[in-house]
């Protein structure tokens, strides 16, 4: 199995352990990940409200990149995902848009043409390799070790945009927690928001939705938050004593990546999978 893999800005700055982490147990199951070196930055939820057509332009070359290679996109980050697939949904609908976008791609001998899908690395898991296939390459089970699954909002809303998972019910990290030998915990922020995004601007709202969905997984007596999203690990871990402040919290709760959870699982160590990086352990 052979992917394109998009380097989202805050894997290679604040959680480089996201792709430490990765780069430990993608070849145990056979899977390529070749990276986008030349990628750019998606541009966050931000760039497509401020300049539309850069908007499209930049992630119209980062997929148009992929294409060249005749791979699938994947990522790790749950905005670079919507991002992407935004881009890619309007440049698959609009043949104005996308002659505007190859325009400024042609010096570089790119052109995109909508053959390339766009997926987040749990989809490659869970779909394409598939858990069945997973659970026989399991070496040390997480039995007995409960589990906090949190989403994050941009791998489920828009559901027109993403549509794996049921946004009110979500489903598939709890099978991958399972299928680790790990026991998901049923909780009310599971598929919430972390606030990550209204940090700079709002830091007081941020924080209350962050320690929301903290305080519901220490409540349902979890052992771990685990998400898929960088961005929601951050703000869940990076700002976990401060969100928390006042609340009279009896305990802290450590946040680990999708990808460190599966290494974890795959029997590699904590400090091979960087989680002694993390600022709550």
């Amino acid at each position: 199995m052979k992917y394109a893999y998009f380097l989202s800005c805050i894997n290679e700055s604040m959680t480089k352990e996201v792709d430490r982490s990765l780069e430990r147990w993608d070849k145990d199951l056979d899977i390529e990940l070749v990276k986008l070196t030349r990628g750019t930055c998606c541009g966050g939820s931000n760039l497509d409200y401020v300049s539309p057509d850069h908007f499209l332009v930049v992630n119209g070359r980062n997929i148009a990149m992929a294409e060249q290679m005749k791979l699938d996109l994947v990522t790790s980050c749950n905005t670079c995902l919507l991002t992407l697939r935004r881009a890619k949904h309007i440049l698959d609908n609009s043949p104005g848009k996308r002659e505007l976008v190859n325009s400024f791609l042609l010096d570089e001998g790119l052109c995109y043409t909508g053959c390339s899908d766009v997926k987040h690395l749990l989809w490659v898991i869970t779909e394409d390799y598939g858990l069945d296939r997973l659970a026989k390459m399991v070496t040390t089970p997480l039995s007995g070790i409960s589990f906090a699954p949190f989403y994050g909002c941009h791998i489920l809303r828009p559901s027109s945009l993403l549509g794996k998972d049921n946004p009110s019910a979500p489903m598939s990290l709890d099978r991958l927690i399972e299928t680790l030998g790990g026991t998901p915990v049923e909780y009310p922020s599971k598929n919430k928001c972390c606030g990550f995004h209204t940090l700079l601007v709002a830091e007081r709202e941020s924080l209350t939705l962050t320690g929301n969905a903290i305080e519901d997984a220490i409540r349902s007596e979890a052992d771990y938050i685990v998400t898929p999203c960088p961005l929601c690990h951050t703000a869940m871990d990076a700002y976990q004593l401060k969100a928390m402040k006042g609340r009279g919290a009896a305990r802290r709760i450590p946040v680990l990546h999708l990808s460190q959870l599966i290494g974890l699982a795959l029997g590699h160590s904590q400090h091979e999978l960087g989680i002694d990086r993390h600022m709550i352990t």
